[in-house]
C-alpha cells in the first residue's frame, strides 16, 4: 500500500537531517526558537553588553579624552566625542579589546546591518575563561 500524498519535507528538515552541525549552528540546539540571538544592549552606568547565542561581553565606556573625532568600529561613520565612545572588553585572562562604537545603540546598528554586527561578534568571542581551574 502506497501514500497517494507527495510528502513535503522544508528545506530547514533536509538541513536538520543531512547536516545536524550547520542546522544547530543557524537554528541553535532546539531549532524551534529560530537563529541565535545577536545584538547589542544598553546595561546600566553606560555600559554596552553584546550578545551572541549564550555568550555575553560586556563593553565598559572609557572617560573622554582628547577633542578629535571617532570612527565607530560598527557602523563605520565618523562621530563626534560627544556621539561616540570608546569601550573596553575583557577577552581573557590578559586580553582587552577596544572598540569605538556610537552611543545611539540602536540607530548604529540599523545602520550597520546584522551582517557587521556578526562581524563585530566574531572580533569578541569566544571569551577566554578569566581563571585557570
Amino acid at each position: 500500500m502506497s501514500d497517494p500524498r507527495p510528502k513535503n519535507h522544508s528545506a530547514r528538515d533536509v538541513l536538520r537531517e543531512l547536516f545536524p552541525e550547520s542546522y544547530r549552528e543557524l537554528f541553535g540546539e532546539s531549532g524551534a526558537e529560530g537563529p541565535l540571538t545577536l545584538g547589542l544592549y544598553p546595561v546600566a552606568d553606560g555600559r554596552l553588553a553584546l550578545v551572541h547565542g549564550d555568550q555575553l561581553a560586556e563593553f565598559t565606556p572609557l572617560d573622554p579624552r582628547g577633542r578629535n573625532a571617532l570612527h565607530c568600529d560598527l557602523c563605520h561613520y565618523t562621530r563626534s566625542r560627544s556621539e561616540a565612545a570608546l569601550y573596553r572588553v575583557v577577552v581573557g585572562a590578559r586580553r582587552t579589546r577596544y572598540v569605538t562604537l556610537c552611543l545611539g545603540t540602536e540607530a548604529c546598528q540599523k545602520r550597520a546591518g546584522s551582517h557587521a554586527l556578526a562581524h563585530l561578534a566574531d572580533r569578541i568571542f569566544p571569551l577566554e575563561p578569566m581563571y585557570v581551574d
